[in-house]
């Protein structure tokens, strides 16, 4: 099998005559792992070194998306390493968050609520940002039964089209994402209603001024909030730099602020998902401190420990903690999960957040972010298949969107998997490189985009290694792509 190819589903073992089975037998040997899928496994990774992967036939990729925009300092780092053992040889692997917490747990939270500035009032911790969202939804519930005019029959809530807040069921309920959704629309509860996405390239009519757009948005919120009531909208959720769903498209100038607005004066608590746009991915520790428009919840993930463990966030702000402090439930959040403020987890995140600081990380994002996206637009913004370059100006965090007519904005269809060909041809040892892919971005169905959301630790050197390996990627990919549609003619 070629280096770099993906396994199929049953790799065959020849034992040794030590073996259980007769000497020489050819045994079959199951994958017991279940991937994303039965048919196809992933590339099995030996180590990581930098900001890249090693497979065991020595082939090296190049982590362009730091997976899925997690890893944001590298594979390994030993002050990582060194927080987290001072945790395991204290036995604090573990605590129970039912009686108990820790230093390290309470040191994290104050970290993350001065990094608000003091705009926020708590912070809890979790292992995935599905849990966070989950976490969000079951608090905005509350609040409306806690605070001093209660309005327990707030339970809906308003998300974007093409929109993606998590996998579980109350977060994919949330979400505005068809593909992600279809197979379980029968399980779903039912919960959400759609406004449409902030998304430039997709929706903003040609010669509309920003604030004009951001009124049309502003109109359309307030049309569905009062289709459905205020009195039964608990919150509206949404990603200030929309990530896997819509492929890094960041809210026009005004537009949180105006969203903001609306949200208070009915009532409605405004609800940021920043699991992959947040964590200083936007050239920000926290995406809305570009226009300092503050959540009333707010919940963070992926590039808060880097990848070195599984650690997610949810922080609260103070119009909800004061209502749960003087409400029916003597401030019991009636939510809790048994990982829930790890100790391990903690130290992990709140070491990865200080080297990001020490190491002037948020002023290289800030630097090597718009040198990538520049030399991406030079190389691939006239390819005759990609139709959009997009991302935050000051972040590291940006997305090629692939059409079949650059002058339509026709996508490819669904059936032709593009994003996810081009992802898997990235992982050949021909071109090395990982990229993030996404699908559905146009309709819920069809559209196809690639991330690159690299660490933030990144040179001038590496950029131009991205640069030069994802423009091949995309050249060569397509060339064969046309080739194959001769051949069929």
């Amino acid at each position: 099998m070629a280096p770099g190819a993906l396994y199929s589903q049953e790799d065959s073992l020849r034992r040794s005559a030590s073996s259980p089975t007769p000497a020489g037998a050819l045994t079959i040997i199951k994958r017991c792992l279940l991937n994303r899928s039965i048919n196809v496994n992933p590339l099995r990774l030996a180590r990581g070194v930098g900001n890249s992967w090693y497979l065991a036939d020595g082939t090296e990729i190049y982590d362009a998306s730091g997976g899925a925009a997690v890893a944001s300092i590298g594979k390994r780092n030993k002050r990582v390493e060194r927080a987290t053992h001072r945790i395991e040889k204290l036995g604090l692997s573990y605590a129970p968050s039912l009686g108990f917490d820790t230093d390290i747990t309470e040191e994290l939270a104050t970290w993350m609520i001065r990094s608000t500035a003091g705009l926020m009032s708590k912070a809890v911790f979790y292992c995935s940002g599905s849990e966070a969202v989950e976490a969000a939804i079951k608090i905005a519930v509350q609040y409306h039964k806690e605070k001093p005019e209660p309005q327990p029959g707030k339970t809906l809530f308003i998300a974007r089209q093409r929109s993606y807040h998590g996998a579980t069921l109350g977060a994919l309920d949330l979400s505005g994402h068809d593909a992600r959704k279809r197979l379980y629309t029968e399980v779903l509860a039912g919960k959400m209603r759609l406004v449409p996405e902030c998304h430039e390239y997709r929706n903003k009519i040609k010669g509309q001024s920003d604030a004009e757009y951001v009124q049309w948005h502003r109109k359309k919120l307030i049309e569905k909030i009062e289709e459905f009531g205020a009195n039964r909208i608990a919150g509206f959720i949404l990603e200030p730099v929309v990530g896997a769903a819509l492929g890094c498209a960041p809210a026009v100038p005004g537009y949180l602020t105006a969203m903001r607005e609306v949200c208070d004066d009915y009532g409605v608590l405004l609800i940021f998902d920043e699991i992959m746009c947040g964590m200083g991915r936007t050239g920000y520790l926290h995406a809305w401190q570009e226009e300092n428009v503050v959540p009333d919840i707010q919940v963070v993930g992926k590039g808060l420990a880097g990848g070195f463990e599984a650690v997610s966030a949810m922080m609260i702000g103070h119009k909800v903690i004061n209502a749960f402090r003087n409400g029916s439930s003597n401030g019991a959040f009636a939510h809790g999960q048994t990982f829930q403020n790890s100790p391990k987890g903690a130290a992990a995140a709140l070491e990865t957040q200080r080297i990001v600081v020490d190491e002037k990380l948020l002023e290289n994002v800030r630097d090597k972010g718009p040198r990538l996206q520049q030399k991406i637009r030079e190389r691939l913004g006239h390819h005759r298949y990609v139709g959009d370059i997009r991302g935050p100006k000051k972040g590291i965090f940006l997305a090629l969107e692939f059409v079949r007519d650059k002058a339509s904005k026709t996508p490819f269809e669904e059936s032709e998997g593009i994003a996810m060909k081009i992802f898997s041809q990235g992982l050949t040892k021909a071109h090395g490189i990982h990229v993030y892919p996404g699908s559905g971005s146009v309709d819920g169905l069809n559209g196809d985009h690639i991330i690159l959301a690299p660490a933030y630790n990144i040179t001038n050197a590496e950029v131009d290694l991205i640069v030069d390996r994802t423009t091949r990627l995309v050249e060569v990919f397509f060339d064969n792509y046309d080739r194959s549609r001769k051949a069929l003619v």
